[in-house]
Formats: C-alpha cells, structure tokens, sequence
C-alpha cells in the first residue's frame, strides 16, 4: 500500500504535540502576513499624505491659513506633528500679543511628543515579525525532535528498520521544521525591511520638525 506523503497526510499522521508546533507555525506566518500587508499599505498611505502636506506647507500660504485649513482633527502623520507645533505656538502668546518665556523649548517638545506618537504607530507590530523570525525556526525545531522521537519509539515497538516504517515518522517530524522555516524566513527579511522603511519616514518626520521650528525660531528672534 502506497503511504501518502501529502502535508495534511503528514499533518494529519503527526502526535498531538506536534501537530500543536504546526498549527502555531501556520498561524504564527498567517499573523505575519497579515501585519506585513497591513504595514506596507500604511507605509504607502504615509507617504502620500507626507508629499501632499509638504507640497501644501511649502507653497508660500501663510502658515496661519495653512492650520486653518487642516481643520481639529488633522488625518496625516505630519499634519499631526505641524499642528502640535501651531496649537503651542498659539499657547504660547498673551493676550496683549508677548511670547510666555520658553516658547521654543516647549514648542520643540510638542513636536517631539507627536511624532513619538506616530513612531508607536509605524513600529507596532513589527516587534511580532521579529519574534517570529527568530523563534520559529526553533519552535520547528522543537517539533521535528519530538517528532523523530516517536518515530524511533515507534520503531522500537515494531522492531523494524525498514525504511517504509521509518520514512513517514521522519517524514512528519521534519515537517514541523520546514513550517518554522517558513514562518520565519519573511518575517526576517520583511521585518528589515519594513522597520527601514519606518526609520526613513521617522527621519523624514524629525527633518520636518527641524525646519517648521527653524522658520519659527526667525519669528521669535524677530
């Protein structure tokens, strides 16, 4: 009789515990793609929302008008972090129209507090894809040695070498180690490359930050 060799045969063949290493492999790169795809069409939409406000906030409008137009809740990242400047900015005047003593410091520190914000955003889940990268393969490790021994727990039993009683139990165990390997091998490389990603848009954010306190410093000093 031909052993059928199929992954749910396989799977289906496995001992509970490693059919439990399975299911958390399977589930665990499931996961993974899920924030992989999420993050990718975040990291797009970021991008655009960030080129559209610059373009708006680099147009020569004055930047009164510009806050104006952004409305209370602003959608965009940076938009964010251009009206915890402004709405400081605002703070930090009297009524008779003086700057409060330490303006630029806490301006500054508002613009640092959103994009912290933002930072939690782009980052979450990433933390996931490392986890995955680098303990899946052991999970399937852990999977295939208790798989190979039952195998030879089962060949003890039988007291038969032959190949065709071996083949299928070290067949299965192995299994468990290819699912840890495929589980981690994206969340690796895609975790590199998606947290490369965040710290370029973070860099772009802190830049932005840089300037819009800059072009406020000239008003203080004026």
């Amino acid at each position: 009789m031909e052993t059928d060799f199929s992954m749910l045969a396989l799977f289906a063949r496995a001992t509970f515990t490693v059919q439990i290493v399975m299911v958390l492999l399977m589930a665990a790169s499931f996961w993974s793609w899920a924030i992989i795809v999420q993050k990718i069409l975040l990291f797009r939409q970021v991008r655009r929302a960030s080129a559209a406000f610059d373009a708006m906030f680099w147009s020569g409008e004055p930047l009164d008008e510009v806050f104006a137009r952004m409305g209370p809740e602003p959608a965009g990242a940076s938009e964010r972090i251009f009206a915890a400047g402004m709405l400081e900015w605002r703070r930090s005047h009297r009524d008779d129209g003086q700057l409060i003593a330490g303006a630029q410091a806490r301006i500054d520190r508002s613009m640092d507090v959103a994009i912290a914000k933002e930072a939690e955003g782009l980052n979450s889940g990433l933390s996931f894809l490392a986890t995955v990268g680098s303990t899946g393969p052991f999970v399937g490790l852990f999977g295939t040695v208790w798989g190979i021994k039952h195998a030879f727990e089962q060949i003890a039993i039988s007291q038969n070498t032959n190949l065709a009683v071996v083949a299928p139990g070290i067949a299965e165990a192995l299994l468990a180690t290819g699912l840890g390997l495929l589980a981690a091998i994206p969340a690796v490389v895609l975790y590199n490359k998606l947290s490369s990603d965040s710290d370029r848009i973070l860099a772009g954010y802190e830049a932005f930050a840089d300037e819009f306190s800059t072009i406020l410093s000239r008003q203080l000093d004026s």
